[in-house]
Parts: C-alpha cells; sequence; structure tokens
C-alpha cells in the first residue's frame, strides 16, 4: 500500500486563492446587479416624467387663461433689481434691470409623480398660458437672450406656477425741476396685463408691499443721485376698454448737490465778489473799473450757459436759475453803480469849474470898473490949503491865485493821475455800495439756502406726479 504525502502550506495556499477568486465572483456579480438596478431605475425615473409632461399637455389650450369663464386669476409678483441707473434728466428717463418674478396657480398643470418641483427651461413656457405682462411706461425692454434666454420656469404638483425673467427696463421718469438742483423725483415703474380686465386678472404683490422689491445697495451705480428708497401700491386704471389691475413702484432718488456746488455755485459767488472789489478801487482808475466790470458780466454770462447744458429745455424757472439771475443782477448793479460814480463826480467837476470861473469873472469884471472910475475928495490941511487924493484902481490879484481852469485830463482821457486835486477822493456812492452791496448778497444767500435746503421737494414730486 502506497502512502501519498501531501503539504500542508501547499493546500493552505490553494485555499486561499480559491477564496480570493470566489469573493471576486460574488462582489463582481453583485456591483454589476446594483449598477443594472440604478439604470433601470434611471430610466424608469425619466420614463415617468416625459410622461408626466406628456399628460400635462394632453388637451391643454394655451389660448385660454386659468378658470376660464370661473374665478379671477391672481397673479403674484415680485422684483430683484440687479442694476439701478444710469438717470437722464435730459430724456427723462431711467434704465433699470431687474430679475421679473411672476407667480399664478393652473389647475390644468397639476400632477403626481416622484418629483414635486419640475424644473424646466425657456422651451415650456411657449407651450402653456402666461400672463400678457407688459409695462405701462417703458420706453424700451430687453428680454436677455445670451447665452440661452435668462428665464426661469418651474411647475409645483399643486398647479402652481413660477416664471421669472431677467429684463432690461428703459422707464419714462417724469421730473418736476423746480427745486434743482435740490430737488428730488419719484421714478415710477407701472406694469400690469395688456388685454385681461381687471375681472379675469388681478395682479397683488407675493410678499407684501415692504418685501416684494428688493434693491441691493451695491445694484444702484449712480454718479448724480442717491436711491434713498421705494414706495409699492397698486391702482386701477379705468380706460375705454375696461378697468385694469395696475402694479406700482416709485424708486425715491435725491439729487447730489457737491457737483453743482464745485461747478456753477461756487464761481458764481467768486465771481460776484470780484464784481464788488471795484467799489474799493479809486474812481479815477477809469480802465480798470470798467475792465472789470465787464469781466464780471461776461463771466457770468458764460456760467449760466453752462449750467444749462445738463437740463431739459423746461419753460419754467429752476431755483438754480434764480441764483444766476440775482448774481447776474449784482454783478451788473456793480457796473452800473460805476457809471453812477462816474456821471455824478463828472457833474460835480463841471459844476467846479462853472463856479470857478463865474467867480473869476466877477472878480475881472469888478477890477475894470474900479480902473474906470477916479475919486476926488476934497480935504484941507491947518494952513487951510485944499489937497486932492485920487483913489487908485485896486490892484490886480496875482495871476497864481486863479491858475487857468479846464476839464481835467483824466476825466476826458481816462488818466489815472488827475490834474485836478479838487476831484480826487471816494465817492459817497462807492461808501454806500461798499455796505450795501455785500450785505445784500449775503442776505440773499442766508434765505436762499434755507429756504430750497429745508424744503420736502420729494413729497412734492411724488404728490405732483
Amino acid at each position: 500500500m502506497q502512502m501519498i504525502t501531501v503539504d500542508k502550506g501547499f493546500l493552505a495556499a490553494k485555499c486561499t486563492r480559491g477564496m480570493a477568486f470566489l469573493f471576486t465572483c460574488i462582489f463582481l456579480s453583485c456591483a454589476g446587479s446594483v449598477w443594472a438596478n440604478q439604470r433601470t431605475e434611471a430610466s424608469v425615473y425619466l420614463d415617468n416624467i416625459t410622461r408626466v409632461l406628456d399628460r400635462l399637455l394632453d388637451g391643454y389650450d394655451n389660448r385660454l387663461r386659468p378658470g376660464f369663464g370661473g374665478p379671477v386669476t391672481e397673479v403674484k409678483t415680485d422684483i430683484f433689481v440687479t442694476s439701478f441707473g444710469p438717470v437722464s434728466d435730459v430724456e427723462m428717463e431711467y434704465t433699470i434691470d431687474v430679475f421679473f418674478r411672476q407667480t399664478w396657480v393652473d389647475e390644468r398643470l397639476r400632477f403626481e409623480g416622484p418629483i414635486e418641483i419640475l424644473r424646466l427651461n425657456n422651451l415650456m413656457v411657449s407651450k402653456i398660458w402666461t400672463p400678457d405682462t407688459f409695462f405701462r411706461n417703458g420706453k424700451r425692454s430687453i428680454s436677455h437672450n445670451m447665452t440661452t434666454p435668462n428665464k426661469l420656469f418651474r411647475i409645483m404638483q399643486n398647479g402652481t406656477v413660477l416664471y421669472t425673467m431677467r429684463l432690461t427696463i428703459n422707464a419714462e421718469c417724469p421730473m418736476r425741476l423746480m427745486n434743482f438742483p435740490m430737488d428730488g423725483h419719484a421714478c415710477p415703474l407701472k406694469f400690469g396685463s395688456y388685454a385681461y380686465p381687471i375681472s379675469e386678472i388681478v395682479y397683488t404683490w407675493k410678499k407684501g408691499p415692504l418685501l416684494s422689491v428688493e434693491v441691493p445697495e451695491e445694484s444702484s451705480s449712480l454718479l448724480q443721485y442717491d436711491l434713498i428708497g421705494q414706495t409699492v401700491s397698486s391702482e386701477k386704471l379705468k380706460s375705454n376698454t375696461g378697468e385694469y389691475s395696475v402694479q406700482v413702484i416709485h424708486f425715491l432718488l435725491e439729487r447730489k448737490l457737491g457737483f453743482y456746488l464745485i461747478q456753477t455755485y461756487i464761481p458764481m459767488f467768486m465771481t460776484v465778489a470780484m464784481s464788488q472789489v471795484v467799489f474799493w478801487i479809486n474812481k479815477e482808475s477809469i480802465p480798470a473799473r470798467t475792465m472789470a466790470g465787464i469781466t464780471t458780466v461776461l463771466t457770468m454770462t458764460t456760467l449760466s450757459i453752462s449750467a444749462r447744458h445738463s437740463l431739459p429745455k423746461v419753460s419754467y424757472a429752476t431755483a438754480m436759475d434764480w441764483f444766476i439771475a440775482v448774481c447776474f443782477a449784482f454783478v451788473f448793479s456793480a457796473l452800473i453803480e460805476f457809471a453812477a460814480v462816474n456821471y455824478f463826480s463828472t457833474l460835480q467837476a463841471n459844476r467846479e469849474l462853472r463856479k470857478a470861473a463865474a467867480f473869476k469873472a466877477a472878480a475881472m469884471e469888478a477890477a475894470a470898473t474900479a480902473g474906470e472910475e477916479e475919486v476926488v475928495t476934497p480935504q484941507s490941511d491947518g494952513n487951510s490949503n485944499l489937497k486932492k487924493r485920487v483913489t487908485s484902481p485896486p490892484a490886480e490879484p496875482p495871476p497864481d491865485q486863479f491858475p487857468p481852469q479846464q476839464v481835467p485830463a483824466f476825466l476826458l482821457q481816462g488818466s489815472a493821475m488827475p490834474a485836478n486835486n479838487m476831484l480826487t477822493g471816494t465817492s459817497i456812492i462807492d461808501k454806500y455800495a461798499r455796505i450795501l452791496f455785500p450785505l445784500s448778497f449775503g442776505a440773499f444767500n442766508l434765505v436762499y439756502w434755507i429756504v430750497y435746503l429745508t424744503k420736502d421737494t420729494m413729497e412734492l414730486t411724488r404728490d405732483n406726479e
């Protein structure tokens, strides 16, 4: 009988390899089964969603609003502002970029399935009914299509539809510029249904009047205005075709004053001050005062023209127009004041010349008359002799007592050095002007800035609109 000897180590290695191969086969079999099951489940899921969509659109007529012939369709809206501005004063319009959201319930779109919300793209929008919303005060509106139409569309199981679009709107903003540049404006954004009256569609605010319009601080990029807030309301508009529901947003804008202070108000203030410096120049300096007066008038004219470039051609006067007009009046009055000083100085000089000429003529006439007459007076001395005394004519005054009088050269040629010292000095008109002009201009500025800076121009604008 033959004995077979088997190595125990060899048997152990063989068993190990066999077990590893067996486990590998089991793992691959399980993984394949799981992968096949997942693929089958995904295919079933997609098939279910497809059937849900097909069932939703089966017999659906997108020409009829939800609940046609029955209750009113309520469209809930809210707006998220991504960018506000710029605002054009000349065109009286503003630009705004928004996410415009609309929500309504369509009972025909109720569904049951493995998902609660159907998140669809813009291709589904054209297959169902959507509100015919339009912006009543919009001039130009753009729906963004890059890289694809910027639209969000979702359907909930209960038939609620969410429809969001990204829009850029150029809207009209009526402005009353009577208080410019200390003015504020309430720029409206009005939207509603174009064809459906209030008996069929009603617009409401989804989150209430306070939260339905969101305007982040970083979204307003305005150079000349501050966006200080917004108000939300609902209105009814009556027309020949019926009564319509209208949603209204007022964006409250307050103009920044710094630009106009630097470019207009301070230069005008300095121009008026320069025009009043001439009151301290001698009245004999005719060329200097004339040049200063004309220069200030021309400067005011240039400033007033440039200040109107950024404004529309309105038929009424603005706050800046009143300031420019008063400043121009002060500058022109300073020029007229010098004309008055020059006129009265010339009148005084001529009067003095006439007085001096009359006095000299009288003295010469008296001397000539005395020279033609000779008076003899009999007198007797102690010896009873008669003596004759002859009264000689008075001696003529020395020639330097009455120098030759003529019109001063500074009045004829504009010389700054008068030939007659009697006509030099400060005019009484200049003395009064040095006090009255600065006080009057200061009082005007005090009243002007108090009135316009304390006036509630924003409320007036909103009431008028």
